[in-house]
Formats: structure tokens, C-alpha cells, sequence
């Protein structure tokens, strides 16, 4: 079976009952001289993308699979794009989760009525459990991203972004298994073969641009990154066969580009995205493709962040991009130190959110302390204007 602009305007037309079409947001303060748009399937039903693609697949389904129900691994948007689209057509379904799943994933996708299997391990882990649990209940599975279906599923994005914005040059999509990227590339090179299609992934799990670099699929030993939606090891065959031929290029991001996208999102759209949904726009915002000058969407791929690593991501953006930065000062031990210190650092319109007094050891002066101080500030140029003002005073920074 062949991927075909057909297929992907007949998951559109089936989809109009589950998914809702998502409005791009003209973006003007995150990355200067980008026309960028942002394309919010981080407001999608469920929260992401997903529901898409297994919303199609299992729509296509005979009756005699829909009978016997699906099964679908996931750590999370997966499981609850299967689980509501499941529930839409009256079909049972079982999720295979890895046992390190986020909670609030785990208690969603049983809000949307599937039944979940919680598998020790990592997503690999759940995979190969819920093979088993399908051969034997006979279940469907529903493969988060190497299914034409799903791929069809997921290029609806696609045909919504070439609709509303037809003179768009480029396209940035967040890769993991590459069935986002598959599908939406696909619709667009076949619609408006100039249109550049850039994929992103986390630097800590490169599994499809080693993958494309080499010439064949790799498996990663390990993936280590915040970006826990795109944390794959292995592309597919058929997203591996599709990228090849449709993408442009492939880039990557760092954790620490991708809590400063998350941070700007919150800031200046007011809107949340979880780390795979925020590496498209870490990309455009560090400068990874051409964009200067361009019209460019950024696809926001998903939005179910934990709010407990949401707090943990929104510190560390807030230190890359020079927000908020730690001084450790040498100090000799006698009175008016601390408030020689405070004195610059107000005079500078610096804003001390802690400070933390400590005794050298034994090895240094016997007067000698250490101050730790936590500051708010405006970027690099604010902390650089600081630590030159408390140096021309004397003070000696560690």
C-alpha cells in the first residue's frame, strides 16, 4: 500500500467529526525578522497531534476488527489520541504504558475510557508487551507512527496549513518516530513542491537524522532528553522512506533551547507546550534553518507537559536565556559586605531572590566567607553589567 494525496483528503473529510482545525497564531516577538506562524496542535483535542492519526486508522478498521477491539504503547499522547478515537467509533481499547509514565498521561488516558496496562520498563518495554497482549486477545494494533493510515492521519496538518497560509516557504515539525513529519511533509511537497519542510529532534535522541545521515535505520542504545514525546530510539520503515524522500533537512535542539521555546511560549502567547512540541520553535529561534526574511510555520506538536517539570523547565529557560543567573562572591568577613553588595547590585536594577552565607574552609583565610546569591535580571548584557560593577569595587567573583 502506497502513501497518496487521496487518502490524506479522505482522513481530512472523516476526521471533520473528531479533531477540531487548529487557527495558526502570527508570532512576531520570538524570533525577530521571521514571518512566523505557529500552527497550535498543542490546542488540539487530547492535547496533541495524535488523535489525527489513530482517529483515522481506527475509522478504518472492518467491522470485524472494530469488534475485537485495539491495542496501542504509548508514554502518552499516543495513548490518548487511541483512547478518545477508540471511544468515538464504541471500540475497546487497551494502552501499554512504560511504568515511568507521567501521571497526569496515565490518568488521562484512563479519562478517555481506555483500559490501561502499566509495563516495567521504557517505552521499548510496553512495546513488546503489547505485541503479546495482541496476538494473544487478537486485538488491532495501533502503531504510533509507522502505519500509512496514521502517517494519512497526521498529514491533515498539512492541508490545514497550505489552506490557510498558501504562500508559506517553510515548514518546521518536530520529529520522534517520524509519522508527524511523514504525513504533513507528504501533503505539502506534493501540493507546493517548493515549500521547505524542516524536521527537529532533540539532541539527546537522534534516532532519524543518524538514521538519514548514515543511509539506513539505526537503533539508538539510549535517549536522554526532556522531550519525552520525541524520546525514540528507532524510526520506522515506512517514516524513515518518507522523510528520505519528502524533508529538506533535519536539525537538532538542545534541553536547554527547547525549555527556553517552552518559556517563550508561555510568555509571549500565553500558551503551553510540552518539550516535543516546543522543539520546532527552539529551532527558529536559535537560528538551526534559514528562516530570515521567510514565511515560516512552526508546528507546536503537543502541550501535556507535567506541571512538575513544567516549573523545573521554566528555571532552567529562564537561566539560558540570562533571565535569572547565581553569583558566588569572595568576601572578607566584616560588617557592611552584604550591604556593599546589595547596594550595586539595586544600583544595577537587579532583583536578589536569595542569598546563602557560607565560612570558608580551613584551607582559605581565616576572615574569608562565600556569598551565594540567586538574581533576577534582564538577559546577558544585565548580568555582564553587574559582575563588571561589583569587580570595580572590589569584590572578587568565584
Amino acid at each position: 500500500m502506497e502513501l497518496t494525496l487521496d487518502q490524506i483528503y479522505h482522513a481530512a473529510f472523516v476526521l471533520k467529526k473528531v479533531i477540531r482545525q487548529t487557527a495558526l497564531i502570527k508570532s512576531t516577538k520570538i524570533a525577530p525578522g521571521v514571518d512566523l506562524f505557529l500552527k497550535p496542535e498543542n490546542l488540539q483535542i487530547t492535547g496533541s497531534f495524535k488523535v489525527r492519526g489513530s482517529g483515522y486508522m481506527i475509522s478504518q478498521l472492518t467491522d470485524e476488527e472494530k469488534k475485537r477491539g485495539v491495542i496501542a504503547c504509548s508514554a502518552g499522547n499516543h495513548a490518548q489520541g487511541v483512547a478518545l478515537a477508540a471511544s468515538k467509533y464504541g471500540i475497546k481499547a487497551v494502552i501499554c504504558l512504560p511504568d515511568g509514565a507521567p501521571i497526569s498521561k496515565v490518568e488521562a488516558t484512563k479519562s478517555y475510557g481506555a483500559e490501561v496496562c502499566m509495563v516495567e520498563g521504557v517505552y521499548d518495554d510496553a512495546y513488546r508487551r503489547a505485541l503479546e497482549i495482541r496476538d494473544e486477545k487478537k486485538y488491532t494494533f495501533v502503531h504510533p507512527f509507522d502505519d500509512l493510515r496514521v502517517i494519512a492521519g497526521q498529514g491533515t496538518i498539512g492541508l490545514e496549513i497550505i489552506e490557510e497560509l498558501p504562500d508559506v516557504d517553510a515548514v518546521v515539525v518536530p520529529i520522534g518516530g517520524g509519522g508527524l513529519i511523514s504525513g504533513v511533509a507528504f501533503a505539502l511537497k506534493k501540493l507546493k513542491p517548493s515549500i521547505k519542510i524542516y524536521g527537529v529532534q532533540a539532541s539527546g535522541a537522534p534516532s532519524m537524522i543518524n538514521s538519514i545521515h548514515d543511509g539506513h535505520i539505526e537503533r539508538l542504545t539510549s535517549v536522554s532528553t526532556i522531550a519525552d514525546g520525541i524520546a525514540v530510539k528507532e524510526p520506522g520503515e515506512n517514516t524513515f522512506k518518507l522523510v528520505n524522500s519528502y524533508v529538506d533537512e533535519i536539525v537538532t535542539v538542545t534541553d536547554d533551547e527547547i525549555s527556553s521555546a517552552i518559556l517563550a511560549l508561555i510568555e509571549e502567547h500565553k500558551m503551553i507546550a510540552e518539550g516535543a512540541g516546543a522543539v520546532s520553535v527552539a529551532a527558529v529561534m536559535f537560528g538551526k534553518i534559514p528562516a530570515v526574511g521567510k514565511k515560516v510555520v512552526s508546528l507546536v506538536s503537543g502541550g501535556n507537559i507535567d506541571v512538575t517539570i513544567l516549573s523545573r523547565v521554566i528555571k532552567r529557560g529562564l537561566y539560558k536565556s540570562g533571565r535569572s543567573c547565581g553569583l558566588c562572591i569572595e568576601l572578607m568577613d566584616k560588617p557592611g559586605q552584604l550591604k556593599a553588595v546589595s547596594r550595586i547590585i539595586a544600583d544595577c536594577g537587579g532583583n536578589v531572590i536569595s542569598v546563602h552565607h557560607e565560612r570558608a574552609s580551613e584551607a582559605q583565610d581565616v576572615n574569608g566567607c562565600f556569598l551565594r546569591i540567586e538574581l533576577e535580571t534582564r538577559n546577558y548584557e544585565h548580568i555582564k553589567e553587574i559582575t563588571e560593577a561589583l569587580k570595580a569595587e572590589g569584590f572578587k567573583l568565584v
